[in-house]
């Protein structure tokens, strides 16, 4: 109700523009106006009278603020101020949102960098593929991270659009001139075409922002799930003196800062399902959406919010076992330098598919019988001549994981 109240203002405070030469507000009007109040408690009462909520606060502050209230939403339509007040509390709301975004960007990269050279397997489909290292696992979600800091900057941008056009969006009773200075005090920009209402296309685009921004927290929580489970347990959510894990198994540790962002990212693509349905309104406009609006607006500003900040708590204290990492990388009995293995068969004259069915079935046997790849390639003539020296390197792999991170400083 503050920011119907500030948008009303504005609107008078451009009245004098709009009516020249014309009886308009007097200056002693415009103070008048500008010192007007309200309580939510009044207009709740009035709305039990006028069963509109605008129409309520309209009467009560133009009550407020004496005869001169008359001037009070003077052309002014409902949608008017609902949707340019709307447009305050986003811009206010991305606001509050957008360090939270930066914050995580550069969390994850001062964790990337720190892991720079901390081997890790690399997993598909769940199953151990190549090495990697922790740093460039986390440098991936942090550039996912800035692209959904830009994408939810601009989704705000282009939301803090305001629309002071009258009952079907032809300023019949203003002018597009005073629209613009309107809006202009209250830091907006003009919608080009209201029909009374600023289109939902671009809410919509805020809440699938936001929607995409919770994916991602998602992606990372889930990873960090998978890592803590006790077969894998290379990382551990941070737990603090006193926790308790299990009301009856005090061993337990359980991930469920990750497991709570998981779960409420699913709101947040629900809340964008629902923008979505309310961009398809009757003619120049019905009121399916507000109700909507009510709900979904505020619970996923507040909501990205959150979790942004949970995250960031959360990767700052992630407990990281360097040691449990690097003993995962074994358990394959050397299997993962597979493709090494193909690619020096082909480098001494097989074909790709000879090399690969050696390749594949003495990683297997190392799999099923835990004899190193490394002493089966040795014992097979199949594989003289290979410097397996240089083919069981880790070394290799990781090679260009400080050029890969570097890349970070162009956004963190």
């Amino acid at each position: 109700m503050e920011t119907w109240r500030q948008v009303e203002v504005a609107a008078c405070q451009e009245l004098p523009w709009l009516l020249a030469g014309q009886e308009g507000p007097s200056e002693a009007d415009l103070e008048a106006i500008g010192r007007a109040g309200f309580t939510v408690e009044a207009v709740a009462e009035r709305e039990r009278v006028t069963d509109h909520d605008v129409a309520a606060f309209v009467d009560v502050l133009a009550a407020s603020a004496g005869p001169s209230g008359r001037w009070i939403h003077f052309g002014l339509t409902s949608s008017d101020v609902l949707d340019t007040a709307l447009a305050l509390q986003l811009k206010a709301a991305g606001e509050a949102i957008l360090p939270g975004a930066e914050e995580l960007v550069r969390v994850l990269a001062a964790r990337a960098r720190e892991h720079m050279r901390t081997l890790a397997v690399g997993r598909t489909h769940g199953v151990h593929a190549e090495p990697t290292t922790f740093g460039i696992k986390l440098a991936g979600f942090a550039f996912e991270a800035h692209r959904n800091a830009e994408r939810l900057r601009e989704a705000f941008a282009q939301v803090s659009y305001g629309a002071i056009s009258g009952a079907v969006g032809t300023y019949a009773a203003t002018a597009p001139g005073f629209e613009e200075r309107v809006l202009s005090r209250l830091g907006l920009r003009a919608e080009p075409a209201s029909t009374q209402v600023v289109p939902r296309d671009r809410h919509a685009a805020l809440l699938s922002a936001i929607a995409l921004a919770g994916a991602g927290l998602e992606r990372l929580a889930t990873e960090i799930r998978h890592l803590q489970r006790t077969e894998v347990r290379e990382v551990q959510e941070p737990f603090r003196a006193g926790q308790k894990g299990s009301s009856a198994m005090p061993h337990k540790r359980n991930p469920i800062k990750s497991e709570q962002i998981t779960g409420l990212a699913r709101v947040l693509r629900g809340n964008a399902q629902a923008a979505l349905e309310n961009v398809a309104l009757w003619h120049e406009r019905d009121i399916s959406h507000s109700s909507v609006e009510r709900v979904i607006l505020p619970d996923s500003t507040i909501l990205i919010d959150y979790l942004q900040h949970r995250m960031i708590a959360l990767v700052r204290d992630l407990v990281i076992d360097a040691e449990r990492m690097r003993a995962n990388l074994e358990i394959t009995h050397g299997a993962l330098f597979s493709q090494r293995v193909l690619l020096a068969l082909v480098e001494q004259g097989l074909s790709r598919d000879d090399a690969y069915r050696i390749a594949q079935e003495l990683a297997q046997r190392a799999f099923d019988t835990g004899v190193p790849l490394r002493d089966l390639l040795a014992g097979d003539p199949r594989a003289a001549g290979l410097d397996l020296d240089a083919i069981f390197d880790y070394g290799h792999f990781v090679r260009y994981a400080e050029e890969i991170l570097a890349r970070l400083d162009g956004i963190a």
